[in-house]
């Protein structure tokens, strides 16, 4: 689980900074989405190749809780969680939750089978997906935003134990240490979280049109 964690988080990084593109123009975002379309068939490679990773993922986390249950086959009488998070205590229901945001991202921006704000068929003049456009159109679509700011609260809450938790699987997290490993997780996933939702608060407030 933690091999797979790694791999997902450095998805998540690489694809914000790939849509971090959007406040250098529509010029910059479209060519990064042409250059990402014209990988061809390794373009679908890298997609199945993440589906296995987001699967066996979701196969060792399941994998975990049974476990955990084994352990303890017969529950406490008091239950007072002293030394864990809400996002600890969580993560199974935040993983599951995200794997519905995923396939909504999927079929709304991907896909464009979803399409709540109209935002999808949009094209540049030399007749290449408007990526840009897409992007500041759909995000100008309250519901739409409020779908994507509600979908980065639950993938944050989920990475703030995560990555903490994978600190302490590799072996990095000591009694010396304990304290600035635990903040890594918070730290890390508030950065991903003001970047992601800086998109589409900036297409509603009019910062990118």
């Amino acid at each position: 689980m933690a091999v797979t964690g790694i791999l997902l988080t450095l998805f998540v990084v690489g694809h914000m900074l790939g849509n971090l593109q959007v406040f250098l123009g529509p010029e910059k975002l479209n060519q990064y989405a042409e250059t990402l379309h014209n990988l061809g068939p390794l373009l679908w490679v890298i997609r199945i190749g993440l589906l296995v990773i987001l699967l066996l993922h979701i196969f060792a986390a399941t994998k975990v809780v049974k476990m955990s249950k084994a352990a303890r086959p017969v529950d406490y009488q008091q239950r007072k969680d002293l030394a864990t998070s809400f996002a600890a205590r969580t993560m199974l229901v935040s993983g599951l939750l995200l794997v519905v945001f995923i396939v909504f991202h999927i079929l709304h921006f991907t896909v464009g089978a979803i399409d709540l704000a109209g935002s999808t068929g949009f094209e540049t003049d030399d007749g290449h997906k408007d990526v840009y456009s897409m992007v500041v159109v759909g995000f100008q679509h309250m519901p739409t935003t409020a779908i994507y700011i509600l979908g980065m609260m639950i993938l944050c809450m989920h990475l703030s134990h995560g990555v903490s938790s994978l600190m302490q699987t590799l072996g990095l997290r000591k009694a010396s240490n304990a304290k600035t490993i635990d903040k890594v997780g918070p730290v890390f996933a508030a950065i991903i979280f003001v970047g992601n939702v800086s998109m589409p608060l900036a297409a509603i407030s009019g910062l990118i049109s």
